[in-house]
């Protein structure tokens, strides 16, 4: 078994579900103290290495420690893959920014840092970069940033924003023997949830590269007991929103598709809204890892940090190992070829001049 095959395995062995990242990021920060040609900072439960030369450009990689919630002792190790919580999405690249950072600085064109931060599978608002721009802003300054998000090796320009709304539709309580002296809220839920079904999906191609976007119903609650009609019922809806627009346009268009079944006692919030960063196609250092990629980049349809890099005035792309489709899947897995490639293309990159 190669040496990063290894390291990958050992990653994914070790439960970092969101908000239990710790043990993690101490293998990482064990792993890079004794790199003497780069400085390591430890913020919380986020690591940063990097380099302190006197090169006129820095290079961000970024990805996060942590994994959705399951079972990190089911993984299975072969020659050929990791399958296991989190290897694809993504301690596989993860595993591949230790490796390119414990080679140092001798080879490279640019500075290079290496962050490796924790909570980005839950609320953007408890993500390590925010934790980390809170305590020293400076550590996330870069020309450009490269998302080691899985993307099968293949650049995944921009991102689509998220935006998660919830609908209270509100009815009156009977016993349940005796409906018509009452209104089910539930029944209510109908004509929302039909509307979502039949969304159609809007696609908008920027710079070569096609965003779809996406509405889905992702929670219902109500109900009070076995015998009582409800009088409250509340709906969910979680809608991908294209980088050509804000997450305000398409909330409006949401509230719009909704409006012909709310009533004035009924309540529409918005839990959550990220925006979306276009691509950065041109940008001589993604133009260029796109070209050592050797395939055309696509548009990448989930939320990423890139979009958190964009707030920060950093221009950002997505490029790692592991099939996203795979991401957050029972058989999640990351091949060693794919580990190979990502490891080889990335250090190409950094040592490009």
């Amino acid at each position: 078994m190669s040496d990063l095959l290894a390291r990958t395995a050992r990653y994914v062995s070790i439960p970092s579900v969101s908000g239990n990242e710790r043990a993690l990021a101490d293998e990482v920060e064990e792993a890079l103290r004794p790199v003497s040609s780069i400085e390591v900072v430890r913020i919380g439960d986020n690591v940063l290495a990097r380099t302190t030369g006197s090169r006129t450009s820095r290079v961000m990689l970024a990805g996060h420690l942590d994994t959705v919630p399951g079972d990190a002792s089911a993984m299975q190790v072969t020659d050929e893959a990791i399958v296991g919580l989190g290897a694809c999405d993504m301690k596989g690249s993860v595993a591949v920014m230790v490796e390119l950072a414990l080679r140092g600085d001798g080879d490279l064109a640019s500075e290079v840092t290496w962050c490796f931060f924790a909570r980005e599978e839950i609320s953007r608002a408890y993500s390590g970069l925010l934790e980390i721009a809170a305590v020293d802003p400076d550590l996330l300054a870069a020309d450009v940033a490269i998302l080691c998000e899985p993307t099968s090796c293949v650049v995944e320009a921009g991102c689509q924003g998220t935006t998660r709304v919830e609908v209270v539709l509100r009815g009156a309580r009977a016993h349940t023997a005796r409906p018509w002296r009452g209104r089910n809220a539930i029944h209510r839920l109908l004509g929302p949830l039909e509307a979502v079904r039949a969304y159609v999906p809007r696609a908008v191609t920027i710079d070569g590269v096609t965003y779809t976007e996406q509405c889905q119903a992702v929670g219902v609650a109500g109900g009070v007991s076995g015998n009582v009609v409800p009088d409250e019922a509340r709906l969910t809806i979680n809608q991908r929103v294209a980088p050509d627009r804000g997450t305000r346009d398409a909330v409006a268009e949401l509230r719009a598709l909704l409006a012909p079944f709310l009533e004035d006692t009924d309540s529409f919030e918005v839990l959550d809204a990220a925006e979306p960063a276009p691509p950065q196609l041109t940008h001589p250092v993604i133009a260029r890892l796109v070209e050592l990629s050797g395939a055309p980049p696509r548009a990448k349809l989930g939320y990423t940090d890139v979009a958190t890099f964009a707030t920060f005035g950093v221009p950002a792309v997505n490029f790692g190992a592991g099939d996203p489709e795979l991401a957050h899947h029972a058989g999640e897995l990351v091949s060693s070829d794919d580990l190979t490639t990502c490891l080889d293309v990335l250090g190409r990159l950094l040592s490009d001049r």
